[in-house]
């Protein structure tokens, strides 16, 4: 039967290249990445914005890993099945170099900031599958600690081609890395673990002293990799080990996997309880210094964590402009209706100024400008986390009815968007870091403001927040009463990151965009949500920012 004709309905996002229509990002793979990398990362930008793909994400999402504990024939195994389309989204992000690749180049060739870009454009597919993408690339730092085990593993993260299942490093063409750090007890208070590690004579495991460990993790994703990094308690302390699925011998290393977690977003991605039972490891670092040892990884993860979450940023925005071209409502194209240009202009914004930071930091590491990143990237990771869950919750609203339905790609962007908050420290662990960094790293407190003084000179409103952020970092570094620091600790944080956003869009984007941001973000003309935005900003600047953020 038919009883209408169907009529002002949005046609389906059509193939666009992802990084080509990115100015932000494609502006700063010029300016902090090699130039010559455009093309290979174009190239990924065109697969990102394909039907393929995007169908491969949906596929993933729509059928979430499952666990076999036993086989067929009643032998424990402990393996998780995946979607065919996650193997698709795993094999074109490690065949691009978004694992460990950059670690093996020369430092200041850009390579970080060329895998940055592409882990943007390649998060926008699926968010899922990064997780273990970016614990490939961050377990690299935390080998540094052993060169035996850095010899051994650092060549397989690396390698662009992906080779799933369960063998022996030695028979590997490439491999990924995962994680296992909290427990019931404890979360974050890493140093309440009880998982025991008893060092053996000798063992199974080359690379360095074989230990025995025994006990639970209760978050550990990506369960199907090949090696993983596992806190355990050594007689001197917490320890960093290196535990692989398989031995060195072929034998299957004993990792039980009691379930997987049923979660709110990054459903493709299995995360799974696991116990340790005399379970073989390899002492990665020195005995009680696992916590160390291990936070140069969680560093790295909370970069991507950065990326990620503009990622998401970015595809809600795209979609959300998208819809507001092609739907009419009240006589006109709604993306010509003055109030939803101001909350467009307000998403575009947050958006850049998301995706300009990442890279930023990205080129820090490409830099070894530890000074800097140690403090930038915990702050980054705490603000533009934290501000993705409402920027798409906006953006989804764009969309009326149609943004909660899972077939229009919001809903999914949504269950989504919390989960970098959380990943790597949730925003009270992150904040307290930052705390940590600004009144132990002195370093990293002179590098953070140098960097903000970079920007002075062009907005008078962006000299005055340059001069109370370092007046606050001063105060806050001279402050050791750990009480009192922690009570404004989130504001302080949150000073920082608007303040280190604005420099940076100041200096590299246009002015229309720099100065709508600093008037906004730290003039106070904005309100409590998006679309608060000043009448006159968006009639003069609100086309250009809107046309500038996505030509497709």
């Amino acid at each position: 039967m038919s009883t209408h004709e169907v009529t002002n309905q949005v046609p389906p996002l059509p193939g666009y290249n992802v990084i080509s229509a990115d100015p932000a990002l494609l502006e700063g793979i010029q300016r902090w990445g090699d130039p010559q990398d455009r093309t290979g990362l174009e190239a990924l930008g065109g697969l990102a914005g394909g039907s393929e793909a995007q169908a491969w994400g949906d596929q993933a999402d729509g059928n979430p890993p499952v666990l076999h504990t036993y086989s067929p024939q009643g032998v424990r195994i402990d393996e998780v099945d995946f979607h065919p389309a996650w193997h698709q989204l795993m094999d074109t992000a490690v065949s691009h170099g978004l694992t460990a690749e950059p670690w093996t180049k020369p430092a200041g060739t850009g390579a970080h900031v060329r895998r940055a870009a592409g882990f943007v454009a390649w998060s926008q597919v699926e968010a899922g599958h990064m997780c273990p993408i970016s614990m490939t690339y961050a377990a690299v730092p935390a080998l540094q600690s052993s060169p035996d085990l850095l010899a051994i593993w650092a060549p397989l993260l690396a390698s662009r081609e992906y080779d799933f299942g369960l063998r022996p490093s030695a028979t590997k063409r490439g491999a990924i890395a995962g994680m296992g750090m909290t427990e019931k007890q404890g979360g974050s208070d890493l140093r309440t673990n009880t998982t025991s590690a008893e060092a053996a004579a000798s063992g199974p495991l080359t690379g360095g002293q074989n230990y025995r460990l025994t006990g639970h993790k209760w978050f550990c994703s990506a369960p199907m990799s090949d090696m993983f990094l596992i806190l355990g308690q050594a007689p001197a302390g917490p320890t960093c080990f290196v535990v692989p699925r398989v031995l060195d011998d072929g034998t299957r290393n004993t990792f039980v996997l009691e379930r997987l977690k049923d979660k709110l977003g990054n459903r493709s991605n299995a995360s799974a309880e696991i116990e340790l039972d005399d379970t073989w490891g390899v002492r990665l670092g020195e005995e009680g210094r696992g916590i160390r040892t291990i936070l140069d990884m969680v560093a790295a993860t909370r970069l991507d964590c950065v990326l990620g979450s503009s990622a998401t940023m970015r595809q809600a925005f795209v979609r959300a402009l998208h819809h507001t071209r092609h739907r009419e409502a009240f006589g006109s194209a709604l993306v010509d209706q003055p109030l939803m240009r101001n909350v467009l202009m307000d998403l575009a914004l947050e958006s850049e100024a998301a995706t300009t930071l990442g890279l930023r930091l990205a080129a820090a590491v490409d830099e070894c400008d530890t000074a800097f990143s140690r403090l930038a990237v915990a702050v980054g990771k705490y603000w533009v986390c934290k501000r993705t869950a409402p920027m798409v919750a906006e953006a989804l609203e764009c969309l009326g009815g149609n943004g909660i339905v899972e077939e229009n790609g919001l809903a999914r962007l949504y269950r989504e968007a919390p989960v970098n908050s959380v990943w790597e420290g949730s925003g009270n662990v992150v904040a307290l870091d930052v705390m940590r960094a600004v009144t132990r790293e002195p370093g990293s407190v002179a590098a953070f403001a140098a960097e903000l003084d970079l920007a002075r000179g062009a907005d008078r409103q962006l000299d005055q927040a340059i001069t109370t952020a370092i007046s606050a970092l001063q105060s806050t570094a001279a402050n050791l009463d750990p009480s009192a620091t922690q009570l404004g600790a989130r504001a302080f944080v949150e000073q920082l990151a608007t303040t280190l956003q604005a420099c940076l869009l100041t200096r590299f984007a246009p002015a229309f965009v720099a100065e709508a941001f600093v008037a906004s973000r730290l003039g106070g003309a904005h309100g409590h949500t998006f679309g608060t935005l000043p009448s006159d900003m968006v009639e003069v600047s609100g086309a250009k920012v809107i046309e500038r953020a996505f030509a497709g």
